[in-house]
């Protein structure tokens, strides 16, 4: 070993400062124990036999350059990451470092207190958390009805009865403003009946075409009337602002239907089961560490659970989430990788806990302070993210997916007929309503005919249909009430224009 420096604490245990050089003991190679996980330790075999890469492979491997050892990997033979029973034995990679099989173990090994009893750890050369792998929730089919989203159902309420209070209002103010009673008939300078635009119906149609921004050909007079339309203006002005900006996000952004958004949520139910690899640290979080009453309640639920939320390692657990209705608890850099190459996969919420991988080596082993000090040198240098880049967003990677924010919605995309559809369907309706209610005009005017005319019903049936359907001119019906009325109207216009062609010929006669 190379030079060290050493003292002793008042308890007489001695600590040793980092070394300034290491030096591999002659003819000896570090056996390292791992364990199979993708992207961490993976098995190729080729024509050249069977060989190891992944993360770990090259973090070891840049390790070794700078400390200058031989190594050689080995698998661990139970296939367990390490774990102690009821009887403190411990199994697994643990155990190979305990019994001197091995002088380090390098993989995804979370590093826990109750591990950190029995074996010594590096400085983590990872930081990861607990999360939760889920399928990815699925799109949400628009209702026929979607462009009424932007408002809440409260909202388009009070908007239909601020409509029909406004408008009420303004026909009753229009009716008892004197200046909204004009004559009918300027030329007319002393009329015998005055005449108000707002008329029930008016009123409405005034009202419905501001609020759809289509302006109306009816303007009222007075100033209290004015008052009213101002106010109106101005209300209608802020809600269909606010509800434009809202359409364009509901109609152009797909949103995902996700059952469970964080831990929180999966505590609170029941129809989705979750659970962990059966031997790891996350059990063990849950089972022993966990003081959050969250957590104990997860726990309790997946010990309950038959047939059993557990499974042997994490790649068993991911095909069980592709299925569908489960929900698997693993470190959250795994589930990077796996979300990364599958993408139907997603994580939920957030981390549960705080933790990191480091490298086991057994008790008062030589080489921790050695390993930390390389592990501290790459982290510094970069080389550690470079390699997570690498094995995470690179190697081995088939297709790349399309990340979704963290709101839990697509991308814009081009509007379909499932997000405007509604919208025809109301077009079509009204087109359909206005064609039942020109019937009923039709028919009402035809039966308003006088008798003296001596046509039958189904003569102005006929003559109508004629005239609607291929003339632009027809004879005008004068209704019953109405027929003295028009030959007043006739006679004041006729007297009307026989004064005015007498005070031009009087003025004529005089120019001359």
């Amino acid at each position: 070993m190379g030079t060290q420096y050493s003292w002793e604490n008042s308890q007489n245990r001695k600590l040793f400062s980092p070394a300034r050089s290491f030096h591999q003991p002659p003819n000896k190679t570090l056996v390292i124990t791992t364990i199979l996980n993708e992207p961490y330790m993976m098995k190729v075999e080729d024509e050249n036999g069977i060989r190891y890469e992944g993360y770990c492979v090259d973090l070891i491997e840049a390790i070794a350059d700078d400390l200058k050892f031989q190594y050689k990997i080995k698998e661990v033979d139970d296939g367990s990451y390490g774990r102690k029973n009821d009887l403190g034995e411990w199994n697994g990679m643990i155990r190979e470092l305990i019994d001197g099989k091995a002088d380090m173990a390098i993989a995804d090994l979370t590093i826990t207190y109750v591990r950190e009893e029995a074996v010594d750890f590096t400085m983590p050369f990872m930081n990861l958390g607990i999360s939760i792998l889920f399928k990815k929730p699925t799109k949400k089919v628009p209702k026929l009805f979607s462009f009424l989203s932007p408002l809440s159902v409260e909202v388009w309420l009070y908007m239909a009865t601020a409509f029909l209070g406004v408008s009420l209002f303004l026909f009753i103010v229009a009716r008892f403003s004197a200046y909204e009673w004009v004559n009918p008939h300027p030329c007319d300078l002393e009329p015998e009946e005055l005449e108000n635009q707002f008329t029930l119906l008016n009123t409405l149609w005034f009202t419905i075409g501001c609020l759809m921004c289509q302006g109306c050909d009816i303007t009222p007079r007075a100033n209290s009337t004015r008052m009213i339309a101002v106010m109106w203006w101005f209300f209608t002005l802020i809600m269909v602002s606010s509800y434009t900006a809202n359409l364009a996000a509901f109609l152009t952004v797909e949103r995902l239907a996700s059952p469970i958004e964080s831990a929180e949520d999966l505590a609170k139910q029941t129809t989705i089961p979750y659970g962990c690899v059966a031997s790891g640290s996350t059990q063990s979080f849950f089972k022993q560490e966990s003081e959050f009453p969250t957590y104990k309640r997860m726990w309790s639920f997946m010990e309950s659970q038959r047939p059993s939320v557990f499974t042997d390692n994490n790649l068993k657990g991911v095909e069980r989430v592709k299925k569908g209705n489960y929900a698997f608890l693993m470190e959250s850099t795994t589930i990077e990788f796996i979300v990364e190459r599958n993408c139907e996969l997603t994580q939920v919420g957030g981390l549960l806990d705080s933790k990191g991988y480091g490298i086991a080596t057994p008790h008062g082993s030589p080489y921790r302070t050695h390993m930390s000090s390389a592990i501290l040198k790459l982290q510094e240098n970069g080389k550690l993210h470079v390699l997570k880049d690498l094995w995470w967003k690179k190697m081995r990677l088939s297709q790349k997916c399309a990340k979704d924010d963290a709101t839990g919605s697509s991308s814009a995309s081009e509007l379909g007929l499932a997000n405007v559809g509604g919208v025809f369907l109301v077009l079509i309706c009204g087109v359909f309503l206005g064609c039942i209610i020109v019937v009923f005009e039709f028919v009402w005017k035809s039966r308003k005919v006088p008798s003296e005319e001596r046509y039958k019903k189904k003569k102005i049936m006929e003559r109508n249909t004629l005239y609607t359907l291929l003339g632009s001119r027809r004879p005008v019906e004068v209704e019953r009430g109405e027929a003295c009325l028009v030959n007043k109207r006739s006679a004041a216009i006729g007297a009307f224009c026989h004064v005015h062609e007498n005070v031009l010929a009087e003025f004529a006669v005089r120019k001359g």
